[in-house]
């Protein structure tokens, strides 16, 4: 392959990197995160830490279709991206159910002759760096690893197309994975603004903006699943 060809195909997988990351899969499995993590480097390391997963799931598949010249069958794009939907509807349902623990609701009482309101919730008590580590790393590189195995055949069948060099390929991977990376760290920073203002504007409309980042998870969970049904149904 000629070094511009090459240069054209590093550029042009890297912003199909950046343009991956606004994939609505990815984004409602995100936004289940960071609804809960108003904080602007928290969100930011979930971006992060998604990339790395989602950058690291396609490199090893594409390393080993690249390297034995495998073919990877419908199947496994098919039940990759039901385990996708169905992991979209488990996060938005683990957000509900956090909500609904802490059973936010309206305290009132009187102090120094006057009337008070306030919200009150029921929320344990976590280990608070155990509880920030698992949601700002874990679960975002689990989750990036799934939407990486999900979304492995698309993009290891338009290398193919582009090269049969190994390691113009894994490169070329490897460049998509970074344009991945800095996308969806851009995504978190734009979604936390919402999450911050409410959070600091008003405790009922930042429970809203949660309740609305649960029900676009499940939503899209299970718009991904009866449109795979249908797929199988046509076949």
């Amino acid at each position: 392959m000629h070094e511009a060809e090459l240069l054209t195909l590093l550029g042009v997988g890297f912003l199909l990197g950046l343009r991956h990351a606004l994939d609505a899969d990815h984004l409602a499995a995100v936004s289940t995160v960071l609804a809960e993590r108003p904080s602007l480097f928290a969100s930011g390391a979930v971006g992060f830490w998604w990339g790395i997963g989602h950058t690291l799931t396609l490199f090893l598949v594409g390393a080993v279709v690249l390297a034995l010249g495998l073919h990877i069958p419908a199947e496994f794009e098919m039940i990759a991206e039901s385990g996708v939907a169905l992991l979209l509807i488990v996060l938005g349902g683990m957000l509900a159910r956090k909500l609904y623990r802490e059973r936010w609701h309206v305290h009132s009482h009187r102090h120094d002759g006057e009337h008070h309101v306030h919200f009150h919730s029921h929320q344990r008590q976590e280990t608070h760096h155990h509880r920030h580590w698992v949601a700002d790393s874990i679960r975002p590189l689990c989750i990036g690893m799934a939407h990486g195995l999900a979304g492995s055949a698309a993009l290891i069948l338009m290398i193919l197309a582009t090269t049969s060099d190994v390691s113009s390929g894994l490169l070329s991977i490897l460049i998509f994975g970074v344009g991945s990376i800095i996308g969806m760290m851009l995504i978190g920073l734009t979604i936390s603004v919402p999450v911050i203002f409410s959070r600091s504007c008003n405790q009922r409309l930042f429970i809203g903006v949660q309740g609305l980042a649960s029900l676009a998870s499940v939503s899209v969970g299970v718009w991904m699943l009866a449109k795979l049904m249908v797929s199988i149904g046509e076949h």
